[in-house]
């Protein structure tokens, strides 16, 4: 293994699982300095140790021999999700293991939306992209009003609630929250 460098790619999948060097050090029964040097290619690592890391950071080791140049989600193969609310169809565009964003297609029918109940998401922003039609988002008290081509980026935490309006026809939404929800609340 002494050719085959896999310091990027360790680094690459921890920070995608949303992990501290200290909590996939912990996971893996490594010191964080031996993780350190682990990531910049500085120290070798045994193959049971190499599992353990792959198993604390949910990635196979093959994966980190064939460096990954993104993951396509196929418009015919997008996962339905149901984050509640009416008249709406939601399609998840990111893949499940994605943690540092998530993205979220929405279709809705006029009148459809989340609820009057405002709701907030445990992540720290959110944008909302209107492809068509016209959506009304409240947050709190104040009502923004977003016509097609709009975009609008506010703290996901903040409590909000949305629906589509009925003078425009369905609107399709494009949600992007970062980063990603946590499993207990994500619907892949």
């Amino acid at each position: 293994m002494d050719d085959a460098r896999v310091g990027a790619q360790l680094r690459a999948a921890r920070l995608a699982a949303r992990k501290s060097m200290a909590e996939v050090a912990e996971e893996a029964g490594l010191t964080k300095g031996f993780l350190s040097k682990l990531e910049r290619d500085l120290a070798n690592v045994s193959v049971a140790s190499l599992i353990r890391l792959c198993d604390a950071l949910g990635v196979s080791v093959g994966s980190l021999f064939q460096p990954s140049k993104g993951e396509v989600v196929r418009a015919g193969e997008r996962p339905t999700i149901n984050f509640g609310g009416k008249g709406m169809s939601e399609y998840l565009l990111t893949p499940a293991h994605e943690r540092r964003m998530q993205a979220i297609l929405s279709d809705i029918a006029p009148g459809g939306g989340s609820g009057d109940e405002q709701y907030a998401l445990p992540a720290d922003v959110e944008l909302v992209f209107i492809m068509a039609g016209r959506l009304e988002i409240t947050i709190d008290e104040e009502v923004v009003v977003l016509d097609e081509g709009d975009a609008f980026t506010f703290t996901a935490s903040a409590r909000h609630s949305f629906r589509a309006t009925g003078d425009s026809g369905p609107t399709r939404v494009l949600w992007v929250v970062s980063p990603a929800l946590p499993d207990a609340t994500r619907y892949p």
